[in-house]
């Protein structure tokens, strides 16, 4: 089936079905049913027949899925080995904390270049990496040919930036900024918001279901 008609649901999922499948792994079991897996994810098992079938058919009547066969296949369908070109902007504490704590490599990207616009941040190096000012980003991006970007910067500098990173190439963006970027021709956003998280969770605690 054509990526172009899996839904975006579907699509989040998959990262979930990675990591289980993962943990599985790690604890030397190689096959499971939809109904087991089912049972430790939360999802139905039509839900996770489903989903799967959307890229093909992993499982097989009686067995069940391989796990480490389900799980690598999983992996190439995210792409987690195609090591992206990545350049984080804004080295602030959201900014180091992410290149500190963040294993880009195990999830598809490969974390390239930091900028930022502070003089007492450029100089400084996180995790190997030296943080440049902004100013040498197109430079650096001729050079490197980056394609995603990651923004850890204020709602007012992301939306002036956009267009420069389009400019020097990038297609993807992974954007904690509170800007939401729409998605357009060729290029793909995720806009992170944690502040909406963290309210979801206060209306579960302020709405709790009924027993």
């Amino acid at each position: 089936m054509p990526k172009s008609i899996v839904s975006s649901p579907v699509i989040k999922r998959l990262p979930r079905y990675f990591r289980f499948l993962g943990e599985l792994e790690r604890n030397g079991i190689v096959r499971i049913s939809s109904r087991e897996l089912s049972e430790r994810m939360g999802f139905t098992a039509s839900q996770i027949r489903q989903d799967l079938n959307c890229f093909g058919g992993f499982g097989q009547q009686g067995y069940g899925y391989n796990v480490p066969e389900l799980r690598a296949a999983i992996s190439r369908i995210l792409g987690i080995d195609a090591g992206n070109p990545t350049v984080l902007i804004g080295a602030g504490n959201l900014g180091k904390a992410l290149t500190v704590h963040m294993d880009f490599n195990k999830r598809g990207f490969k974390l390239i270049g930091i900028f930022d616009k502070d003089p007492q941040i450029c100089g400084t190096v996180i995790s190997e990496l030296p943080v440049m000012p902004i100013e040498k980003l197109e430079s650096f991006c001729e050079k490197n040919n980056p394609v995603c970007a990651i923004l850890c910067i204020p709602k007012t500098a992301a939306e002036k930036l956009i267009q420069r990173l389009t400019d020097c190439g990038i297609k993807a963006f992974w954007n904690f900024s509170h800007y939401d970027i729409r998605a357009v021709d060729g290029i793909v956003v995720e806009n992170v918001h944690l502040s909406d998280s963290l309210m979801t969770l206060a209306y579960g605690l302020n709405n709790p279901p009924e027993k």
